[in-house]
């Protein structure tokens, strides 16, 4: 309700319809007025203070001040929004001098320095089972430690990784043992078999990887020879021709690797048994099969041809050749 200016007549405004007490105390005052006039002009001021009030309503900027104040969003900004906002200018502003960061940096730094090189937490020793002893030495090598060193500088898979690298080494756990023990568990590769090439004699595992270098043959007699470019690839198929050929014993000298797809085996004697691409083993069965009918490798026989296995060829030494030679000669003439 708006207030009346005071323009407006006394009048004017009982002439507004009153309801609730207001009327019954109007209607009670207007009575009274007209048998005393001092009562009466009491009543005018009275109705006058009352129609110059402030309207109670909120003005419309403090209503939507209010109204913005209850919204969620704005609420929680300044119950958490607004004290971070305050605390993260308080640490930018610390943080702003140098020599507070370094001083900072530098009591972070000693704290975890300390609890890392706590007692309980330092790496004494490396132990190292499963490797021969040039291998171990090896291993130390190219993992150079300096004990006692703490476990949080140790990173155990990069050094896995190295002692892996490692060509005898087959494969390597590395874990660090309670009271400061680097334990290294290696599997070592078993060389098998020796690889002639043109750098040198080279000692390979049955997978075919290699293992170490050897200066002489005589340093692994034990092992079979192989030769020739890609043999390395085939190590597993050499070592099958090898087993079937153990019925010729130490007449066996080595296989060679032919054009990088089949093998020739070696023999004493000169003697050669040329094998086919396909299915070798088989062939060498069928060689070793007629000469223990017929003593064939025990003749004057330099390559037995096995590449055709439809026609098996024999090509006989250059002594026994020029026998033959001789022989049909003489006999023709004697004809």
């Amino acid at each position: 309700m708006r207030s009346l200016t005071a323009s407006r007549a006394p009048d004017a405004y009982r002439a507004r319809p009153l309801s609730g007490p207001d009327a019954t105390y109007q209607a009670v005052g207007n009575a009274k007025a007209q048998d005393d006039p001092k009562l009466r002009l009491r009543g005018d001021r009275l109705f006058r203070r009352r129609a110059g009030r402030a309207d109670p309503a909120p003005s419309r900027l403090s209503y939507r001040l209010q109204r913005w104040m209850l919204t969620p969003g704005i609420r929680r900004g300044l119950k958490i929004g607004l004290p971070l906002g305050a605390l993260a200018a308080a640490v930018g502003l610390f943080f702003a001098d140098d020599a507070r960061r370094d001083e900072l940096s530098a009591q972070v730094s000693g704290l975890i320095t300390a609890f890392q090189e706590r007692p309980e937490l330092m790496v004494k020793l490396m132990a190292i089972d499963g490797a021969s002893s040039g291998l171990s030495d090896d291993i130390r090598e190219v993992v150079p430690l300096d004990f006692p060193i703490s476990s949080w500088d140790l990173d155990v898979e990069q050094i896995r990784d190295t002692i892996t690298g490692l060509d005898p080494v087959k494969s390597a756990s590395v874990r660090i043992r309670p009271g400061g023990i680097l334990q290294v568990d290696v599997v070592e590769r078993q060389p098998v078999i020796v690889w002639r090439t043109r750098e040198g004699l080279d000692l390979l595992d049955e997978t075919g990887a290699h293992v170490a270098s050897i200066a002489r043959r005589t340093e692994r007699a034990d092992l079979p020879l192989i030769a020739g470019e890609g043999a390395d690839k085939h190590v597993a198929e050499a070592l099958e021709l090898l087993r079937t050929a153990r019925s010729l014993g130490d007449r066996v000298r080595g296989l060679l690797r032919v054009g990088e797809r089949r093998w020739d085996l070696v023999l004493d004697r000169n003697q050669r048994i040329m094998l086919p691409t396909e299915r070798p083993v088989r062939a060498l069965e069928r060689v070793l099969a007629v000469n223990e009918v017929q003593d064939l490798l025990e003749r004057d026989v330099a390559v037995v041809d096995m590449r055709l296995g439809s026609r098996p060829t024999i090509r006989m030494t250059e002594a026994a050749s020029a026998d033959w030679w001789n022989t049909k000669v003489t006999t023709g003439n004697g004809q």
